[in-house]
């Protein structure tokens, strides 16, 4: 397995499930931004001359929440993900889509507003705007974690995916003040090694 990855960006979420499960894989690294991205041999992998993508034998398959549930069910072998019968399941599911819904999209308008666009492009009121709904998205993740270590359970691809956003959400304008328990969310999953290794490629 061959993975297209660039630091910083929705690829670490895929290293991320590989060092969890211990699978191994090939990283073909990117700067971001980086020319390389919009080869024509590249694009012909993901149109959009984005990461993550993965090429798994006949497979190439890109999107990053796409890519985790594929992983997990060819190789997953029922790690990571609650039964489908048990009551987390549904709250599993709920929270592995919720980061790419909710809280990824301010987080998109919030990086081209203050780092890709040319500082007299820039627009605050759209910054304003992002940051609030931010926060509001990142509240209702901070209520459900209330007297809870992960969000499903135990430890799983949720906290891979929407977890994943919490941190990159911290490191953005998030006012993370009045959310004490994402705040020790964040810090536990930045603990596991995995994620560690995941970051740092």
């Amino acid at each position: 397995m061959k993975l297209y990855y660039a630091q910083n960006t929705r690829a670490v979420r895929v290293a991320w499930l590989l060092e969890e499960l211990e699978l191994p894989y090939e990283i073909k690294k990117f700067e971001l931004g980086s020319r390389d991205m919009r080869n024509p041999e590249y694009l012909a992998l993901h149109p959009m001359g984005r990461v993550p993508t993965v090429v798994d034998g006949e497979v190439t398959i890109f999107e990053s929440g796409a890519i985790i549930q594929y992983i997990l069910a060819r190789y997953g072998a029922g790690r990571l993900v609650p039964d489908v019968n048990s009551a987390e399941f549904p709250v599993y599911l709920q929270w592995l889509h919720y980061c790419e819904g909710m809280i990824m999209p301010p987080i998109n308008t919030l990086v081209v507003e203050t780092i890709l666009l040319p500082e007299e492009r820039r627009s605050e009121p759209n910054v304003k705007r992002a940051t609030k709904l931010l926060n509001q998205m990142l509240t209702a993740v901070e209520q459900h974690m209330e007297g809870r270590e992960f969000l499903a359970g135990d430890f799983s691809a949720a906290d891979i995916m929407t977890g994943h956003s919490v941190i990159m959400s911290r490191r953005s304008r998030a006012d993370f003040s009045d959310k004490p328990n994402l705040d020790a969310y964040a810090d536990r999953l930045l603990d596991r090694p995995a994620l560690q290794k995941a970051w740092s490629l």
